[in-house]
């Protein structure tokens, strides 16, 4: 052991706010701490907490980061500043290694550990103080956490301290929230940071190139980060460390930096720890560090004097209505933009090149969206309802949960078992929460395990806990043979979460080692580990747990060990995480998932043939009409029942259908059809819902519409936008529709197909419309005539069927000599149409008067020489109307 770097922590310019820190936490017990990246806000604040420096009261501290990496580094950091050893004074904890001993006083987590161990043991008991880091990110699990541990102070341990730390966040909204309804909130305190200068290089692609689409990025963004890369190396010394959204897109980037002179690494959550301590530790040698959003806070990594930034970055994105959730890549934001670049200038002055115009940054989000507002909320509904708060209304969030995030996620859980359906936990579902997995992937691990064994339910489920590598393939029982043989950085991670879930009680009556598994301590010696109720709350009954149908499980219909062989097992697995994407063939290569969505495999792939498919990840653009399976696994239709029953139905359906009405008995699984026959009498309502559901569809055109019932509609329009009241909304299809009872009956319910609605006449229906009560209806004739007589004696039919115009009457223009004034219906004039003696348009007036004394006289000249044989007189106001011509007139 060497001694207490005093030196490097005096040079940390965090200590001079902790004073302050340290007096707010005396006085109020919670604080807001603000302070740059590079301050030492993650290592020295800890230590004095601690009293392990400075001379204070010795406490145990635990320090909770949002990533594994960062948990390590800290602690690592931690130790060498006090001349130690990690597992000493300073240890961390994160899912699958726990390097701490009894001496431990510091101990960096990740929010997933801390947050089981709160389930665990709501009093923290032994903890005085708990420091979230990074709480800008808005990663859900640390929103969860902070509300939890403000609850155990509320009601449990008021002495309990806590930290909300930051290098960038919303001061006022974290002391508000800490400060859980205290005037004020809680104290804030700003440590001031040496910052460097970072000098911004605007560095857009020459042409434009497409928009990020899911997790896809056009191959020309990445080309041109990589010659960004480039040019950065020939113009500024330094390593240069490159923001990028995904492991994907870090490969695709280093390939094309071969030749470059400088070593190439590769930074994200699921890197070798050998790789991620090359990246955190001084090197003689120039670097390019190709990093995930992992770099962006708590790590510093030492050299760097350049930033790329890609300006893009990964959030969580899901599908309620579909159940098809995934990353989806997006535009970083305008903080996450200052974070990365902050990097450049940690220990000198340094330079961002940014891969977007300048333009471009004003319209970027301002910050990231928090998790809770845009992710798949099982884990956070399942976590509430073991707390204690199903509906997580008491619990002080940061954001609360969105209602139908909340909705989607309690039907998954009561799905699988997890919460009555007034989403109270059951015992199976608190034993879910201990397994540190989604509880989907937990209704897999402890489901499946009876029928294809622990070890190989286990394995499948590590596959699908995080996706292999698309080189792995599409196939769900191959890639997991690939596993197993493989000797890739993928494969040893996936070794070593499958050991854990093996190691782990498969059954939800003994959580204890799937908690100590997951990283979470184990309980002390003579103390059971049985998860608590809600706070101050009696303690659940573990052991009244069962893995039968009533609460989700499959096992009822899947009898123990009765899954052989990889396929089978891989399709049932995958088909219990995701009941409602098993699928059946439609064609080659083609699906329908019990959701109702339709799903495609891709060319080559050798389960195009597969009569059922279980489909574990699937993607859907935004225009696209089906999913694209990425990763599946062939089944066969027994076990799709059995990991799908809840979604099993059986009923008379009686639908409108390809222009008639369809009616069958059925039995399905979800969307799927798996049993169908005609209904020979099928119910007359349904009967009728399904022509209401016609017309909606296909239009009132399938009624009998006479020329008078057309043209009755569009007199009682014009009535009803002229003088309202009484007179019904006849133009609008969904305006008829709803008052079905009120004119198409007894007809429609005497009706029983297609052909039956071409019978009912829509002129005589439409007349139950009129408003016989008022007696209004008697003067239909008289406000809106049907027809009009005109001077000549001829009676004209008057066009009402304008939406929104005047009524129009289309006569030839002799008829019309002696008419001074414009004809009225309703008090509107109507619009005259003058027509030729051959009835061809020759002129447009709402004012005749207007017209004979102006626009007559041109409109004379031209028809007088092309209709020579007609009456054209000077002084149409007085002449005699005629429909005939001048030899006739002679007569």
């Amino acid at each position: 052991m060497t001694a207490i770097r005093q030196a490097d922590l005096d040079a940390l310019p965090v200590r001079e706010a902790l004073p302050a820190l340290v007096s707010a936490l005396d006085g109020h017990g919670a604080a807001v701490l603000c302070a740059p990246p590079g301050t030492g806000k993650t290592t020295l604040v800890p230590l004095v907490l601690a009293g392990l420096v400075g001379g204070g009261p010795r406490r145990r501290v635990v320090v909770a980061e949002p990533r594994r990496i960062a948990a390590r580094a800290a602690a690592r950091r931690m130790a060498w500043l006090l001349g130690e050893q990690v597992g000493g004074s300073v240890g961390f904890t994160v899912r699958g290694e726990r390097v701490a001993g009894p001496g431990t006083v510091v101990e960096v987590v990740t929010t997933g550990v801390l947050l089981q161990r709160l389930q665990r043991d709501q009093e923290l008991s032994g903890v005085d103080v708990v420091i979230l880091d990074e709480c800008h990110e808005r990663h859900l699990d640390a929103d969860t956490v902070a509300a939890f541990l403000l609850d155990v102070r509320e009601t449990l341990r008021p002495e309990l301290r806590l930290v909300a730390a930051s290098a960038t966040t919303d001061a006022a909204g974290w002391a508000r929230v800490l400060g859980h309804g205290r005037p004020g909130g809680a104290p804030v305190v700003a440590a001031a940071g040496v910052s460097y200068p970072v000098e911004t290089v605007w560095a857009p692609p020459a042409r434009p190139v497409r928009p990020p689409h899911g997790m896809r990025v056009d191959p020309a963004q990445l080309t041109h980060v990589a010659s960004v890369v480039r040019r950065a190396l020939e113009e500024r010394s330094g390593d240069v460390l490159c923001f990028l959204p995904g492991v994907g897109e870090l490969a695709r980037v280093a390939g094309q930096l071969g030749g470059v002179d400088a070593e190439v690494l590769q930074i994200h959550g699921r890197a070798p720890a050998a790789v991620q301590d090359a990246a955190l530790a001084p090197s003689a040698h120039r670097r390019v560090i190709l990093a995930t959003a992992v770099a962006e806070s708590s790590l510093t990594v030492p050299g760097v004097r350049v930033v790329v930034d890609s300006g893009l970055a990964r959030e969580p994105r899901v599908d309620h209505a579909r159940g098809l959730g995934a990353l989806a890549t997006v535009r970083a934001s305008r903080a996450a933009g200052r974070q990365r670049a902050g990097r450049a200038g940690r220990e000198a002055p340094g330079t961002v090149y940014r891969c977007w115009s300048q333009a471009e940054d004003g319209r970027l989000p301002a910050f990231p969206s928090p998790e809770i507002r845009i992710a798949d909320l099982a884990q956070f509904a399942l976590q509430a309802a073991c707390w204690g708060d199903p509906d997580a209304a008491g619990l002080a969030l940061p954001d609360p949960p969105p209602a139908g995030a909340m909705a989607a996620a309690r039907e998954v859980l009561v799905a699988v078992g997890a919460v009555t359906p007034d989403g109270r936990a059951t015992p199976r579902g608190v034993g879910m929460s201990r397994l540190g997995l989604h509880p989907r992937l937990a209704r897999a691990l402890l489901d499946g395990a009876a029928a294809v064994g622990p070890r190989r339910a286990a394995e499948l489920v590590a596959l699908l806990s995080e996706e292999p590598p698309r080189e792995y393939g599409d196939d769900l029982a191959a890639a997991w043979r690939r596993a197993r043989a493989g000797g890739d950085s993928y494969a040893t991670r996936w070794r070593a979460e499958a050991t854990r879930l093996r190691r782990s009680d498969a059954t939800p009556a003994s959580p204890s080692r799937a908690l100590s598994e997951a990283g979470s301590t184990p309980p002390p010696p003579g103390r059971e580990a049985v998860p608590r109720g809600p706070v101050g709350g009696p303690a659940p009954d573990l052991r009244a747990s069962s893995a039968g149908g009533a609460d989700g499980s499959a096992a009822p219909a899947i009898a123990a060990g009765a899954v052989s062989g990889d396929d089978a097992a891989a399709g049932l697995v995958a088909a219990l995480a995701f009941p409602e994407r098993v699928a059946k063939a439609k064609g080659e290569g083609a699906f329908l998932m019990a959701s109702g969505t339709a799903a495609e495999l891709g060319d080559g792939s050798r389960m195009r043939s597969a009569p059922w498919l279980a489909v574990a990840v699937a993607d859907r653009g935004p225009h696209s009409a089906s999913a694209r399976v990425r990763l599946g696994a062939v089944l066969d239709e027994d076990t799709a029942r059995a990991a799908a029953a809840h979604l099993l139905a059986s009923g008379d359906e009686v639908r409108w259908e390809d222009g008639d009405v369809a009616a069958r008995a059925t039995h399905r699984l979800g969307a799927i059809a798996l049993a169908v026959r005609p209904l020979k009498n099928p119910d007359p309502a349904l009967v009728r819902a399904a022509l209401l559901e016609g017309l909606r569809s296909d239009g009132l055109g399938l009624l009998r519409w006479t020329p008078d019932a057309r043209a009755l509609r569009a007199r009682l329009g014009f009535l009803h936008r002229t003088l309202g009241g009484a007179w019904p909304d006849l133009a609008d299809d969904g305006a008829l529709l709803a008052r079905a009872d009120d004119w198409l009956e007894p007809e429609l319910s005497r009706a029983r197909r297609r052909a039956d609605l071409a019978r009912i006449d829509a002129g005589q229906a439409l007349n139950r419309l009129l408003p016989w009560a008022t007696g209004e209806a008697a003067r239909l004739d008289e406000l809106a005539p049907e027809r009009i007589e005109v001077p000549s004696g001829s009676r004209i039919r008057v066009d009402y069927s304008a939406e929104h115009g005047q009524p129009v009457l289309a006569v030839k223009l002799q008829e019309l000599f002696g008419l001074a004034e414009t004809p009225r219906v309703a008090g509107v004039p109507v619009l005259v149409h003058l027509l030729s003696p051959a009835g061809r348009p020759a002129a447009v007036t709402a004012d005749l008067a207007s017209f004979w004394q102006g626009g007559y006289l041109a409109v004379r000249a031209e028809l007088r020489g092309r209709y020579p044989k007609h009456p054209w007189p000077l002084d149409p106001a007085t002449a005699e109307p005629t429909r005939h011509t001048n030899a006739r007139l002679r007569r």
